[in-house]
């Protein structure tokens, strides 16, 4: 009797064991700059979802600035997890998140914003997820060419102001992409014409948009060019100003989440629409690539480019904003 409740009590030790291996589920880090953004809400979800479906805990820490950025891989290092995915504040916090991460033996890979390291080049030895940005500004240039050919509108009354900072990788990547693809479909170079903004917002591409304007009273139709949506809406409420009507205004900007208060309003503008990019993808891809790499020691590309962007208007933008979880 005595060996049998010992035997007993050696299963049911066996049983605690087995149970506590099964409680200590894999951890992995998802720390976003702007958490209350829905683009990085989208990208949380769709990590979790990661979790769910591969079987491992998603530990989501904001991370606004530097400090809190160092702060958060400490506490990850505490609560035993074994890597993370990471949009930097600042990219040049590279060179001190890497070295953290090392010190602590976490996996590291970046999603959004590329690192830079203390000489401002992209440390191309972290993996990184990111959307496509020269591929997003030949899109750009597409769909505006194929908006101004549906209007029947001249080349010879149509001019291209592209905003442009090409002190920003990104930035100068897609107003490059966008001024391309409109030359390889036939548009004059001589009528695509650049201006600078000291800020990618409303109010700096504003004041560039109306310098460009001034410079060239003579067209009668533009296509507005920029790195993002604020960029084009800046550009677009210039030729506001100066008396152009919505028709013969074509803005298409890049983001779709900052373009929603513009393409509800009940009487169409020069802003046509915006290209929305994959916050699902984005989550969902780089989180279950760290997985792979921490369970499987499959190291995740360099560079994972994400390509898919869909086309939002006012015919399409709720329902496409819904399937994306940004709305």
């Amino acid at each position: 009797m005595h060996k049998f409740t010992k035997a007993l009590a050696v299963i049911g030790l066996t049983a605690i064991m087995s149970q506590s291996a099964i409680a200590e589920t894999l951890k992995l880090g998802f720390l976003v700059k702007q958490p209350e953004e829905p683009w990085f809400q989208t990208e949380w979800r769709f990590a979790d979802k990661a979790g769910k479906d591969l079987g491992f805990e998603v530990i989501k820490i904001a991370v606004p600035d530097g400090e809190k950025t160092l702060n958060a891989i400490d506490s990850l290092a505490a609560n035993g997890a074994k890597g993370f995915v990471i949009c930097t504040p600042d990219p040049r916090l590279g060179p001190a998140i890497v070295a953290k991460a090392r010190g602590y033996g976490l996996k590291v890979i970046a999603v959004d914003d590329q690192f830079v390291n203390a000489e401002g080049k992209p440390m191309t030895n972290v993996p990184l997820v990111m959307m496509a940005a020269t591929k997003i500004g030949e899109r750009q240039g597409q769909e505006l060419w194929k908006e101004m050919n549906k209007r029947g509108w001249k080349i010879s009354d149509t001019a291209v102001m592209a905003i442009t900072d090409d002190e920003l990788d990104t930035a100068r990547r897609r107003t490059t992409g966008s001024m391309d693809a409109l030359k390889a479909a036939g548009f004059p170079a001589k009528q695509i014409y650049q201006v600078p903004t000291k800020s990618n917002d409303i109010p700096g591409a504003f004041d560039a948009g109306n310098s460009m304007l001034v410079q060239h009273p003579e067209v009668k139709n533009w296509l507005i060019v920029g790195m993002n949506d604020n960029t084009v809406l800046g550009g677009v409420r210039a030729t506001e100003g100066q008396g152009f009507k919505p028709e013969n205004v074509i803005g298409i900007g890049i983001n779709g989440v900052d373009a929603i208060n513009e393409l509800s309003k009940d009487k169409a503008t020069g802003f046509y629409g915006s290209l929305l990019p994959s916050p699902d993808i984005h989550g969902y891809k780089s989180i279950q690539m760290l997985f792979n790499w921490v369970t499987k020691g499959i190291e995740p590309p360099k560079f994972t480019e994400v390509t898919d962007v869909v086309l939002i208007t006012r015919k399409n933008f709720r329902a496409e904003l819904k399937k994306k979880g940004l709305m």
